[in-house]
């Protein structure tokens, strides 16, 4: 089974974004109160559909970036003359000094606590809201159902830059704690789980939907009723400018309900989505138990996607409270919608991005592994 090493690692996966089809926003009405914002980052894959999203608001956004991941993003877009900064966090912030004033700023790309400090200090005397993008992998264990309370990763070293599965909660939380710092009282915290839908870079949800498109058996992992959460990006996007328009302030995960989805549920969906878009010939589900794709190398996460099996260390897997956002507003799509959203963007891309999968077994290794189960139960 997956460590924890290999589960953060893998949470780590950095791709090229590439253009989404104006179809998979949501409609949205305008805001009472248009607002400023600053977006440190914007580009990635979370970036866009906020964007997206504040400008349907009638928001006025500037985006501040190094702009080497998809420059040129928005172009031919209604967003094509949205303002960009350039800079880089960590040494060069010339271009937000001054007096200008925002009314709130969400930080993406908040990966290094010296960063952040650095950022958060230079714009508290003149943003009203910091909001700043953690994740669940903050927690300090997973063998309980975390909520926003639960005990925090520490680091051995604070004063590292490299990320690493070790390294990456205790990175973020350390991120957190300079936010807060920096704007006591002023500061929402959001600490996604994994974030998936149209557009996703790193391929860990989309494995699902474009396996069962392709039809055949498919190698599923553990037991139906193994739990399992994702947050669309989507839903995400809309929850943090709600935070951001509401002035809300607090700590907030930010994933699926427990016990709203399971694996069954998540491929079934996938089947079904597949099916009614002309795929997934002759599609059925072989379950494989844990401890059998354990002796043939198979590991969660990174080869069977979105999934870990609940025990040991990982029995908390699936289960993260989310009460506290809700409470605030954050609402889900149904799954249907976006498995159905995601196969949609997937079968736009170019062919070359779709050749090959960055996670998931591929198709050979799959067939082994099934042959290796079929042999082995006759």
């Amino acid at each position: 089974m997956a460590s924890r090493r290999e589960f953060l690692a893998h949470s780590l996966t950095a791709a090229t974004f590439a253009a989404l089809p104006a179809a998979v926003f949501a409609s949205t009405g305008r805001a009472t109160r248009p607002l400023k914002l600053l977006i440190l980052g914007g580009t990635g894959f979370l970036g866009p559909h906020f964007v997206e999203r504040a400008h349907a608001r009638g928001h006025t956004l500037t985006l501040f970036n190094r702009g080497r991941s998809n420059p040129t993003r928005f172009d031919g877009t209604p967003l094509a003359g949205i303002e960009q900064l350039r800079g880089d966090r960590k040494d060069d912030l010339v271009a937000l000094d001054g007096d200008r004033r925002w009314d709130a700023v969400l930080d993406t790309s908040a990966y290094f606590p010296d960063d952040v400090a650095r950022s958060a200090a230079l714009l508290a005397g003149r943003v009203d809201h910091y909001q700043i993008i953690s994740s669940i992998s903050v927690y300090a264990r997973n063998d309980i159902a975390n909520d926003e309370d639960s005990a925090l990763a520490t680091l051995d070293d604070p004063s590292t830059r490299t990320i690493t599965g070790e390294t990456y909660g205790g990175l973020k939380a350390a991120c957190e704690r300079a936010a807060q710092s920096a704007l006591p009282g002023r500061t929402s915290v959001v600490r996604p789980g994994l974030i998936v839908g149209p557009g996703d870079p790193t391929d860990r949800f989309t494995y699902w939907p474009t396996r069962a498109d392709r039809g055949g058996e498919i190698a599923a992992p553990g037991g139906p009723d193994n739990p399992t959460q994702c947050i669309d990006v989507r839903d995400l996007a809309a929850f943090l400018l709600q935070l951001i328009e509401q002035d809300t302030t607090g700590v907030f995960n930010a994933d699926a309900a427990p016990g709203t989805l399971d694996m069954r549920r998540l491929l079934d969906s996938c089947l079904r989505q597949a099916k009614a878009a002309g795929g997934a010939p002759d599609a059925r589900l072989t379950w494989l138990p844990a401890e059998f794709l354990d002796a043939q190398g198979v590991k969660a996460w990174s080869d069977m996607p979105v999934w870990i099996a609940p025990v040991g260390e990982y029995a908390g897997f699936g289960r993260t409270r989310v009460d506290r956002a809700i409470a605030a507003g954050l609402t889900h799509r149904p799954i249907d919608d976006t498995v159905r959203d995601t196969l949609v963007w997937w079968r736009a891309q170019p062919a070359e991005r779709r050749a090959v999968l960055k996670s998931g077994l591929t198709p050979q290794r799959e067939a082994e592994v099934l042959a290796a189960w079929h042999a082995r139960s006759g």
